[in-house]
């Protein structure tokens, strides 16, 4: 019942009646703000929840060639065929346009060393084969930049002996194609995607000589 039309007995004075229906009105208060806690905290707890769950479309770089952190196989080497390893990764973030994957070597002597650069593989793209050959164009959709060799294509691991290098292969997603003209170099691909990159993942191996 509304507090204005509460109905207040005969034998009542003034000060009582008054009494009465700011009591009543502090009831309906307190209940309002119990309610309005109640509902705020809910909230928190159902964003919270959402928070501790991995974003959608997190991009997974993976390969069977060799295992994360592993030793990468001779034939993915200069020591051996020098051939590139197969890759897959699952569905990107939404308003993906195109991948770049970018393989480089933290460890080498003169600084890192870039083995690999691919740029504008399509978005519908989730895997590239084994064996990719040397070239700018690929059988799979996109370009091949130059390595530190240099040369367009993949450059296998090539330590001097000693301690194993690591090789980190780096998967990007863009929310655009990259506008570049040969040559194009791993400098020249950083520039260009800065600003557009969606998600990222990566693969590490390691190897030595």
């Amino acid at each position: 019942m509304p507090v204005g039309s509460m109905q207040i007995p005969d034998n009542f004075s003034g000060r009582q009646a008054s009494h009465m229906v700011e009591g009543r009105a502090r009831t309906y208060t307190k209940g309002f703000r119990i309610v309005a806690n109640l509902t705020f905290i809910l909230a928190l707890l159902a964003t919270s929840v959402l928070i501790g769950k991995d974003p959608p479309g997190k991009l997974e770089l993976k390969t069977t060639a060799f295992r994360a952190g592993g030793t990468i196989p001779t034939q993915f080497t200069c020591s051996g065929a020098d051939i590139s390893p197969a890759l897959a990764w699952n569905q990107p973030p939404p308003r993906t346009q195109s991948f770049v994957l970018i393989v480089d070597d933290p460890d080498a002597p003169a600084g890192t060393w870039v083995h690999w650069v691919v740029y504008n593989l399509p978005a519908s793209a989730r895997q590239l084969p084994e064996r990719v050959p040397p070239g700018e164009a690929i059988v799979s959709g996109g370009k091949q930049g130059l390595n530190d060799f240099p040369q367009n294509g993949y450059g296998g691991p090539c330590p001097p002996p000693g301690k194993p290098h690591r090789y980190f292969f780096r998967l990007y997603a863009l929310d655009t194609l990259l506008d570049l003209r040969p040559p194009v170099r791993r400098n020249d691909v950083d520039a260009a995607m800065k600003g557009h990159i969606l998600a990222q993942a990566e693969w590490m191996g390691t190897f030595g000589r």
